[in-house]
């Protein structure tokens, strides 16, 4: 199930038309799996399980449909690009299970 509809998708970013379709549902799916793998992927089916997902994350997914929509043919030389922005890996972290090296948290129902 996914959290952010192709229609919001194109509004955010201003899109007109259909003929970028396939693309911008490809950005969402990989905008989603980004969060999924940063969050952890029981939280991330806990929040997108919840009535009313928590708005922003929902607006830091669109955004980084968003940055991929208008990154999609950057090229660097001898610099690296960044794979999300800083807002969006800050909103993302508010949300993180835990962080790389910890112990897996201990099982809680009701863990947000």
């Amino acid at each position: 199930m996914s959290i952010v509809s192709l229609s919001l998708a194109k509004l955010h970013c201003k899109i007109d038309g259909n003929a970028e379709d396939e693309l911008l549902a490809l950005y969402i799916r990989a905008a989603e799996a980004w969060f999924a793998n940063y969050i952890g992927e029981k939280k991330w089916r806990r929040l997108v399980a919840l009535d009313q997902f928590p708005g922003d994350l929902e607006h830091a997914v669109l955004d980084l449909v968003a940055f991929h929509y208008r990154m999609r043919g950057l090229v660097t030389f001898g610099a690296s690009a960044k794979i999300a922005p800083d807002h969006i890996i800050s909103v993302a972290g508010n949300y993180r299970e835990n962080w790389f090296g910890e112990p897996e948290p201990e099982a809680v129902e009701d863990d947000f």
